[in-house]
């Protein structure tokens, strides 16, 4: 292998794709526009929800439960004369989850007696009920015993202290940020390669460059290494982009995970010259690239936790690198792995 022959072959390569505008426009835009979408569509944070709040007993207390919900920035109280009213917007859309306060409320809550609230969900958006209950009821248990008189405190029980080893405040936009890493890498880095090269053999150019001195092996290291670098480089710029536009910045080591996201990069690109090697259109080459990426975001943790998986897919998930690489990159991101 000469060391001149590769260099050449590596600058032709980046003069390539400097020219091209378009590519260079996907390389720099779509990993970052991934990022922000991902990092704030799809976390599950609860922030600023509607709430309907039909206030029967309309006294300081259940005033007081009502602002200290709303105080708390999750939710957004709406007033509702009736409880029809609020079913009705509950069905409609306009709300997302409904309270009922009743009328002995405040009778309940100085008598010594829990009182109780109904709080309505609606069951057809699952994951969105559930982050939600789990909010009110922290904060309903934390504005309750506020207040209860001290003379209402229960004289037994057992009392459940919970802590959070990481990340603390539980918010879903670390767990989505650290994903995207892997699902970009993945997809991305995998389609650009395998059009690439097949529209360099459509077009001859991978053949005369087999005419020339160079070895099959230089010239897959002079495509493979620009693309390489520069999927490296959109690594670090989407970790400053996480940082200062959402706040989130990998708690462990950041050096070790650019190596470690690099070293994946250039397994994407294999798979990208395997898919590229076995189509014989471009088109041909997205769609495989499309459909390996189908199991790929549903199996590799990206967005659905493999512990929740019956058994053979979690060992199915195994097989994938990307399952490997998103776990590292949470481990990192999250739990401060590392050196």
């Amino acid at each position: 292998m000469s060391g001149r022959r590769l260099r050449t072959l590596v600058l032709r390569e980046v003069r390539a794709t400097l020219r091209d505008p378009f590519t260079m426009t996907i390389l720099v835009t779509v990993p970052l526009v991934a990022l922000v979408l991902f990092g704030f569509v799809l976390a599950t944070d609860v922030k600023h929800l509607a709430l309907g709040v039909h206030d029967a007993s309309a006294t300081a207390a259940s005033r007081r439960l009502i602002a200290d919900l709303g105080a708390s920035g999750t939710f957004d109280p709406r007033p509702y004369a009736t409880r029809g009213a609020l079913e009705h917007a509950l069905v409609a859309g306009t709300i997302s989850v409904a309270l009922v306060i009743p009328p002995d409320f405040d009778r309940d809550l100085n008598g010594g007696e829990p009182p109780q609230v109904q709080v309505i969900y609606d069951g057809g958006e699952a994951p969105l009920a559930g982050n939600a209950e789990a909010f009110v009821r922290s904060l309903l248990a934390r504005s309750g015993a506020s207040l209860a008189p001290p003379a209402a405190a229960p004289a037994g029980g057992v009392e459940v202290v919970t802590r959070a080893l990481f990340n603390p405040r539980l918010e879903g936009k670390p767990f989505m940020v650290a994903g995207t890493f892997g699902f970009v890498l993945s997809f991305l880095t995998t389609i650009i390669t395998a059009v690439s090269i097949v529209n360099e053999r459509l077009t001859g150019t991978f053949d005369q460059l087999q005419v020339t001195p160079a070895t099959s092996a230089e010239i897959l290291l002079g495509k493979l290494l620009p693309l390489g670098a520069v999927f490296a480089f959109d690594v670090v710029v989407m970790m400053l982009v996480a940082g200062f536009v959402l706040g989130v910045w990998p708690q462990g080591n950041a050096l070790l995970f650019v190596a470690v996201s690099s070293g994946y990069v250039f397994f994407s690109l294999a798979l990208g010259l395997y898919f590229s090697a076995t189509s014989s259109t471009a088109a041909e080459a997205v769609q495989k690239t499309v459909l390996f990426s189908i199991p790929l975001v549903q199996l590799s943790g990206f967005a659905f936790p493999t512990r929740n998986m019956p058994f053979v897919f979690r060992w199915l998930a195994e097989v994938f690198p990307a399952t490997h690489y998103i776990r590292v990159s949470r481990a990192i991101y999250l739990r401060a792995a590392g050196p």
